[in-house]
């Protein structure tokens, strides 16, 4: 595995531990800004939207740069939104730093999981997203308790400033460990060619299958605390422990499917769906009861998010690797999670605090449903297409040399 992937996995890491920075500061921030915590929440909504629905714009911008130099200017944008929000005197001005890094974050990630899979040999495609992706899965088990812990002791903006220290520490090792994938002409993209792709109706059933994968996750990952304390009987001092074995839970979950996402992307999907539709049922069924509630917490974390390299893989098949197909899938899994954690609260809302976990396994079988087509599907007639706009192999075979347009093998 090329070296460059990991690199990029530090990027990632660094825009996801700012993502949910606000998440373990609300107390701290809403003082600091004279507002209140559900105005502080509303920072992680913000956060969101401005990735779900900026993200892709800001890539269309940077399509005609080489992939290396838009990676310089997305971590310039990302860097001014955290010093900003490091110093920000008031909620206007944090909310405002907040939809920067939220836009710079997408653009981000659409950008460098383009190059992780360009980096890489075809038939290793996948193992490559799931090595980047590794640095979002750290940012759950790792990034926010230890921006967390720096924000308690040090105060919130030192955790902003942390952030800022970071992507400085990322931008410089990206500038030196990640090399151009190609000459400028051939990196850069044009906005036609990205855009060509989404005329295909597959592209955009493969897209929704991800918001539902997400969805599914989040609309019970969102609520394990009060589910955890409230049903399960745990104390809160424990919940912090448990949500650490579900994170390292995400990690080898992430390695194992990103290990397997080339050769059997689709029969991964379908279990990996079906799986998490059992161990959200069986979370919703035994919630009451620890030793079965925390087994299925665990397998929602080895099954859940961690579909992700498959996800891409299914994804660029069905579209290409370029950014724009990237971003605008990152765009669709932005969308699962807020789907997961607004319908999840508000299904709370009305039917208590195992309604979420009934929410999430629906959302599984509906993601199920959008495999059928791809299951009824004859391998002959599944062709997919590479960066480069060549047939690839159908889904759930390696790609061959030939028709994937793979690199000589000493590349990576």
């Amino acid at each position: 595995m090329p070296r460059a992937v990991y690199v990029l996995a530090l990027g990632i890491f660094a825009m996801v531990t700012s993502e949910f920075v606000v998440a373990g500061l609300m107390p701290q921030m809403a003082a600091g800004l004279d507002a209140t915590v559900p105005q502080i929440g509303y920072l992680i909504t913000a956060f969101a939207a401005a990735m779900a629905l900026g993200g892709p714009f800001l890539t269309v911008a940077l399509l005609k740069l080489p992939r290396k130099r838009a990676l310089t200017v997305l971590f310039a944008v990302f860097l001014a939104g955290n010093v900003l929000a490091a110093t920000a005197a008031g909620y206007t001005v944090m909310l405002a730093a907040r939809i920067v890094t939220g836009i710079a974050s997408q653009a981000f990630f659409g950008v460098a999981i383009s190059m992780s899979a360009q980096l890489a040999r075809p038939e290793a495609r996948g193992r490559a997203v799931s090595v980047a992706l590794n640095g979002l899965m750290l940012g759950t088990l790792l990034g926010l308790p230890l921006s967390t812990l720096i924000g308690e002791h040090f105060g919130w903006r030192a955790a902003f400033w942390a952030i800022s220290a970071l992507t400085v520490l990322a931008a410089l090792a990206t500038l030196a460990g990640v090399p151009r994938t190609a000459h400028a002409e051939e990196e850069a993209g044009t906005f036609r060619t990205e855009l060509a792709v989404f005329r295909r109706p597959r592209l955009w059933l493969t897209l929704t299958t991800s918001t539902f994968v997400i969805g599914a996750t989040f609309s019970a990952f969102s609520y394990l605390n009060p589910v955890l304390t409230g049903l399960t009987g745990f104390a809160t001092g424990t919940v912090p422990l448990l949500l650490i074995a579900y994170g390292a839970a995400t990690v080898l979950g992430n390695t194992v499917v990103g290990r397997l996402a080339d050769r059997y992307t689709l029969p991964v999907l379908l279990t990996g769906l079906i799986l998490n539709l059992l161990f959200l049922t069986g979370f919703a069924l035994f919630a009451g009861v620890p030793v079965p509630a925390v087994m299925c917490m665990l397998g929602i974390g080895l099954v859940g998010v961690t579909m992700n390299p498959a996800l891409v893989t299914r994804v660029q098949r069905a579209g290409n690797a370029g950014p724009m197909v990237n971003t605008v899938h990152s765009s669709f899994i932005t969308f699962g999670v807020m789907t997961g954690s607004s319908l999840g609260g508000l299904a709370i809302g009305a039917y208590g605090l195992r309604a979420p976990l009934w929410l999430g396994a629906a959302l599984a079988a509906v993601g199920i449903l959008t495999l059928v087509p791809d299951l009824l599907r004859r391998p002959a007639r599944t062709p997919a297409v590479s960066r480069t706009g060549t047939p690839a192999a159908p889904l759930g075979e390696v790609p061959t040399a030939e028709c994937a347009g793979a690199a000589p093998a000493s590349r990576g």
